[in-house]
């Protein structure tokens, strides 16, 4: 299967998990809790998944570097990506938080630019243009003055944590060609460190406290995110940064329709101006998709 295909996997499923995750966290009040949920549970999955279809020997050739690299950007993507996640969601809600991330392609043609020496054409950068304007529509406030929410930021952390661990992984399976075995290390790293910083907090306790229904949606939706983030690596390994971050944004459409199905319209209100900023962004990938794909 072609990387586009693969990246267009990958954001159904982070599309699908989004919607869910929104209706999970309504039971989970501390962010970090609910990250280390996902992280958890989305370990143990690609561990099976690399114990039964991977050949583990692989590892002992990769070269340092490589291992540092997917750690680092397991922290990066999973740790920080997901924490902020987690906290736009409790703050602005899955239909906004959703296409501000869209912003990931940009931040991503960026650094592309910068350290793999991918750089954009005339068109890309006119394909990203619209996605820009749409993010923009979909962050400020709608009343006669145009300003960024302050709680968008958590959305705009995302995009950069994403983008950045995306350049990392494309380094990294230089030097240990496995998508699968690169994305449980980054995983294992981030799961680490996420539970020391809980152990610290004294915040694992409150996982006793989880609603086991609530429990049960978290660790479904975490696993829709560890196959979609598996799928993203297998088309990183194929195809361009910019082409796959763009065409993950598949998943915001799913999360506009969904979320306010999951969780009631009266708390994931897609208006006209969520629509249009929407609208804008989906054109802008679709042409970025019909340049670079």
């Amino acid at each position: 299967m072609s990387g586009v295909l693969w990246a267009t996997a990958s954001g159904i499923g982070f599309g699908l998990f989004q919607s869910l995750n929104r209706r999970a966290i309504r039971g989970i009040e501390d962010p970090w809790v609910s990250t280390f949920l996902q992280l958890s549970a989305a370990t143990v999955v690609l561990v099976l998944a690399s114990l039964v279809s991977e050949d583990l020997s692989q590892l002992g050739d990769a070269t340092g570097e490589a291992i540092a690299l997917f750690a680092v950007a397991g922290v990066i993507h999973f740790v920080l990506g997901w924490l902020f996640l987690n906290m736009s969601q409790m703050r602005i809600g899955a239909s906004r938080t959703a296409p501000l991330i869209t912003l990931t392609p940009l931040f991503g043609v960026v650094l592309a630019a910068v350290t793999l020496g991918e750089l954009p054409s005339a068109a890309v950068l006119a394909a990203i243009a619209p996605i820009m304007v749409g993010a923009w529509l979909l962050a400020s406030r709608g009343s006669g003055d145009v300003r960024i929410e302050r709680d968008s930021i958590f959305a705009f952390g995302t995009a950069f944590m994403w983008a950045l661990s995306a350049v990392l992984t494309v380094e990294a399976l230089r030097g240990l060609d496995s998508p699968l075995l690169g994305v449980t290390l980054g995983l294992l790293a981030a799961t680490a460190a996420l539970g020391g910083a809980l152990v610290a907090r004294g915040s694992l306790r409150a996982i006793r406290s989880i609603a086991r229904g609530t429990l049960g949606l978290k660790l479904f939706a975490a696993l829709l995110v560890a196959f979609a983030t598996w799928f993203r690596l297998l088309a990183l390994d194929e195809t361009a940064v910019a082409v796959v971050l763009a065409t993950n944004l598949v998943g915001v459409p799913i999360t506009l329709v969904l979320a306010p199905i999951m969780v009631g319209r009266h708390l994931e209100n897609a208006n006209a101006r969520v629509w249009l900023g929407g609208a804008l962004v989906v054109g802008g990938v679709l042409a970025l998709i019909a340049i670079e794909g």
